[in-house]
């Protein structure tokens, strides 16, 4: 029982950092939140026994948000709404 609500309070988390890194209008901020999805992503992997997986997620969170921040230093950053 308690790793299901483990697991639902996870995919809670993911999914609300999933939103916030969607409709964020600064670009760092949704960088950030990108990267706490991608820490959620790993979480719920490790929960489910699939530590292989969650190893590659973390790789590809790392290398994806540092590629995101040097990026972000050739464009504006916020919106222009």
């Amino acid at each position: 029982m308690s790793r299901i609500v483990l697991l639902a309070f996870l995919l809670v988390l993911m999914i609300t950092t999933g939103l916030f890194a969607l409709f964020a209008r600064d670009l760092l901020a949704a960088i950030i939140m990108f990267s706490a999805f991608s820490f959620f992503a790993v979480l719920i992997y490790l929960a489910l026994g699939a530590p292989d997986v969650a190893f590659t997620e973390a790789v590809v969170g790392v290398v994806a948000t540092t590629f995101f921040i040097v990026t972000l230093k050739n464009v504006e950053r916020g919106c222009k709404k």
